[in-house]
């Protein structure tokens, strides 16, 4: 099994960036999707980005254009690196790796957008 462990959450201005890190251990990184999923408060999971163990990338509709999702199989981590960010990004962020039928998840680090 995989353990995900995320970073770089906090407090943003509207229009400011951040740039979540999500560290694997445990087991073969490179054959993992992984993604980044954000739930806000009564809000349910939503998928943000996700890159395969190929490099295709997808993003949710609300994020093209500002955030990026990419893949360092040799340090075994992810990143999301989030730019104009707007009061609705405002969340908890989650990171994921998947195969197959395995499916693990991170603890989620907050992120917050508020001037």
């Amino acid at each position: 099994q995989v353990q995900l462990v995320e970073s770089g959450g906090g407090l943003v201005q509207p229009g400011g960036s951040l740039r979540l890190s999500c560290a694997a251990s445990g087991s073969i990184f490179s054959i993992y999707t992984m993604g980044w999923y954000r739930q806000a408060p009564g809000e349910q999971r939503e998928l943000v980005a996700s890159i395969t163990i190929v490099g295709t990338t997808n993003y949710a509709d609300s994020v093209k254009g500002r955030f990026t999702i990419s893949r360092d199989n040799a340090k075994n981590a992810v990143y999301l690196q989030m730019n104009n960010l707007k009061p609705e990004d405002a969340a908890i962020y989650y990171c994921n790796a998947r195969r197959k039928m395995y499916d693990a998840w991170g603890q989620g680090t907050q992120v917050t957008v508020s001037s």
